[in-house]
């Protein structure tokens, strides 16, 4: 999810696949509204200043592969395919992920693409019971020099400094990065946002500290 710590990869009985066949629980869930599930689609947007540069971050989020190392719920992830679009100056994957919570478990197709030094973008692209929609944007700016690991979030009249050196254009930029991350999904059955929504209502900030602790886990503190 892209581009989603894993709570559990799975329960000895298998009773996720018998909830599919429920009848509309839309009164059950707590996204809906006067029972219609209108509001089931949830949104969430995090920003954070990272001591890295923005290379760093941005491989760290383009390895697909190594999704279940640090993203929330996600418990494997493999490559079926992998295209550059050399005039987009990007490339994309189609990547098979698994994601399991609580006793619940699904794989799907997402499409990742990748802008070198800049976002990474995934998007469910095959049908799952589980979601009927799934949209992960990571992007990576520079940043003016804050405290490291920062948790102020920046004001959304405050953006970082254009650079236009090839340091920046390359991501070696050794000034801090702002990272963004937007993270939209709706569940296709309101059961399954029923039961989870306690979980997946701090699944953006679970990404954000996960990745922070992948960051550290990889390049250290980013103290010099």
């Amino acid at each position: 999810m892209a581009l989603l710590p894993r709570l559990v990869h799975g329960t000895s009985h298998r009773w996720s696949r018998q909830l599919f066949s429920l009848p509309d629980l839309s009164s059950l869930s707590p996204f809906s509204s006067n029972g219609s599930g209108n509001n089931s689609h949830q949104v969430y947007h995090e920003r954070k200043i990272f001591p890295y540069t923005q290379r760093q971050l941005y491989e760290l989020v383009a390895d697909a592969t190594s999704y279940p190392r640090f993203l929330p719920f996600c418990t494997n992830a493999r490559i079926l395919r992998k295209q550059s679009e050399p005039a987009a100056r990007s490339h994309v994957m189609d990547v098979e992920l698994t994601v399991g919570f609580m006793s619940f478990q699904e794989s799907y197709v997402s499409k990742v693409t990748c802008c070198p030094y800049e976002s990474v973008e995934a998007v469910a692209a095959s049908e799952t019971h589980l979601f009927k929609s799934l949209n992960t944007v990571w992007r990576f700016q520079p940043a003016s020099a804050q405290p490291p690991h920062s948790t102020t979030r920046v004001p959304p009249e405050v953006h970082p400094p254009e650079t236009s050196n090839t340091a920046a254009s390359e991501g070696t930029d050794s000034r801090p990065t702002l990272v963004t991350l937007d993270l939209s999904f709706e569940f296709a059955n309101p059961v399954h946002a029923a039961v989870s929504s306690t979980v997946f209502g701090q699944v953006s900030k679970l990404m954000v500290k996960a990745f922070e602790e992948r960051c550290i886990d990889i390049y250290g503190d980013g103290k010099e």
